[in-house]
């Protein structure tokens, strides 16, 4: 598999008043940074293609202990704007948001991942809401999924899913670096789990049909990052008084697989459904 260098350009563009001061209300209200409103309004002007998912590997992989990184990401950065994965290794929790990539490290730390970082599975797209709302009293991780299954519109494509707020509480996890050959029900039972108050942030992800769990992690998946760039990970647990949800309904999934030899030689053919769940955590 080929991997590309970063090709991402940097641009000087003269605003008038009216259309800076746009920009700037519209940061102000939905949270975005004004680079990524900016990289949205081109795609749309220059017709590139949204609803995209792009994949790297399977859910199917991670369970059989497939964690070699076989695609970098710069070239992750190519295809999306948004998303989640994992490195090499199973070294930690990776989440894209706004066209930056982040590595929440299973000491608690959060670093900016190098573009020559390597995934043996991501998930990313080039997110542009189709629904906004507001999520009042969120009580639990159940609570937020039940109000989710209310919103999602088809139980056949796949959803992209930002929600951005003040938790009062929320518990994650971060997958510690393992050995190469040892399945991930193994290898996430020594994760660190960590609870927090008052964090301010953003969780990213994806909602992921039945019919696919042997490709990607069926039903929720989401990550935090926090607004201050130092707490991130897999989410088991939340509450929140209010919550800015956006939806991003996908319908085209581009899935690379990788051409290692541990990929090529796994036995893929059973259903890895319930040590995902295992493997994902206990949503109490």
């Amino acid at each position: 598999m080929t991997c590309h260098p970063d090709s991402s350009h940097h641009l000087n563009v003269h605003l008038g008043d009216g259309l800076y001061a746009a920009l700037q209300e519209r940061c102000r209200r939905t949270g975005e940074s004004a680079s990524h409103v900016i990289r949205q309004a081109l795609a749309d002007a220059l017709d590139l293609e949204h609803h995209t998912i792009y994949q790297v590997s399977t859910s199917g992989a991670l369970v059989q202990g497939v964690y070699q990184g076989c695609v970098r990401v710069a070239e992750v950065l190519q295809h999306g704007d948004f998303g989640l994965g994992t490195f090499d290794g199973l070294d930690g929790e990776g989440i894209l948001l706004d066209g930056t990539c982040w590595q929440a490290c299973g000491d608690g730390t959060v670093r900016q991942a190098p573009a020559d970082a390597l995934a043996p599975f991501w998930v990313a797209t080039r997110f542009s809401a189709d629904h906004r709302e507001v999520l009042k009293h969120v009580a639990s991780w159940g609570d937020l999924t039940a109000r989710l299954d209310g919103l999602r519109d088809n139980a056949n494509l796949f959803v992209a899913i930002r929600l951005r707020g003040v938790f009062e509480r929320i518990r994650y996890r971060v997958a510690c670096k393992a050995e190469a050959g040892v399945d991930l029900v193994s290898a996430t039972s020594a994760q660190a789990t960590f609870e927090l108050e008052n964090v301010a942030g953003t969780l990213v992800g994806f909602w992921t049909p039945s019919f696919a769990r042997t490709i990607n992690v069926p039903g929720y998946h989401l990550h935090l990052l926090s607004d201050d760039h130092r707490h991130a990970g897999h989410v088991l647990e939340l509450q929140s008084h209010e919550l800015s949800l956006e939806l991003h309904r996908e319908n085209h999934l581009q899935l690379v697989l990788p051409e290692t030899p541990a990929f090529l030689n796994a036995d893929l053919s059973g259903d890895p459904a319930a040590a995902l769940a295992r493997a994902e955590g206990d949503h109490r």
